[in-house]
């Protein structure tokens, strides 16, 4: 399992519900044998699943889908020369787009980059996870309403200001759309998991779809993270 991966759930015991839900994976610890996922409860399916108690079974097809870039581009980056700085990461996410970032910050850490964690929210209620992220780097948030952090959007935030050498991001789509804006604007590299609504998770019902560079490409399969340079959004 790889950061930027996903998890299809089956909802078992919902009358309403008759496809998986597609859930990121937010953290896996190998040693306590653990795969951690973070469900926003918001619809029939969702809620069921925030019923489960400890020692109920869930059904689950995983690792799904591509992940985010961890050898190639990275590896480039990273010097193993002492005296060279390190590949300073920023990875930005908004509301419970944030999941796929701890488990990917965890890694970047391990590998001996700089990692910055830009999250945002509606309010201090909506950013979740604070002191795990602090574990694994550096933290900057942004809320609408100013409860916590500074005040705005995340490419309102001042940290925005420092260089970095490349960008991840993961949340709602206006808000990725934005972060690629000023990626492509400051020249760097930038990748996005995107959020499409999916039903199998295999890439055999097309649900997914988005147009890209190369054609159209389902999420489920071919992403669900991307390199902007290939979303026609971007």
């Amino acid at each position: 399992m790889l950061p930027g991966q996903f998890v299809e759930i089956r909802v078992d015991g919902s009358s309403t519900t008759f496809l998986r839900r597609p859930i990121s994976i937010n953290y896996v610890d190998r040693e306590l044998n653990e795969l951690w996922l973070m469900v926003a409860m918001v619809g029939d399916g969702t809620r069921k699943l925030g019923e489960l108690q400890p020692g109920d079974t869930l059904n689950c097809v995983l690792p799904l889908g591509n992940g985010f870039s961890l050898k190639s581009e990275v590896g480039s980056l990273k010097s193993d020369n002492s005296q060279q700085p390190a590949a300073k990461m920023l990875l930005v996410g908004g509301g419970v787009g944030v999941a796929p970032l701890l488990f990917l910050g965890a890694h970047l850490q391990q590998q001996g980059c700089e990692v910055t964690f830009l999250l945002g929210g509606r309010s201090a209620k909506d950013v979740l996870e604070l002191e795990l992220f602090n574990r694994y780097g550096r933290v900057c948030v942004t809320t609408e309403d100013g409860s916590l952090g500074e005040k705005g959007f995340v490419t309102n935030h001042s940290v925005l200001g420092e260089h970095f050498n490349k960008i991840f991001t993961c949340g709602p789509t206006p808000m990725m759309k934005a972060v690629a804006r000023y990626a492509k604007e400051q020249h760097l590299p930038c990748e996005a998991s995107l959020e499409n609504m999916m039903a199998c998770g295999l890439g055999a019902c097309l649900c997914c779809v988005e147009k890209t560079t190369e054609g159209n490409l389902c999420v489920c399969k071919d992403g669900p993270v991307f390199d902007i340079q290939k979303l026609l959004w971007a």
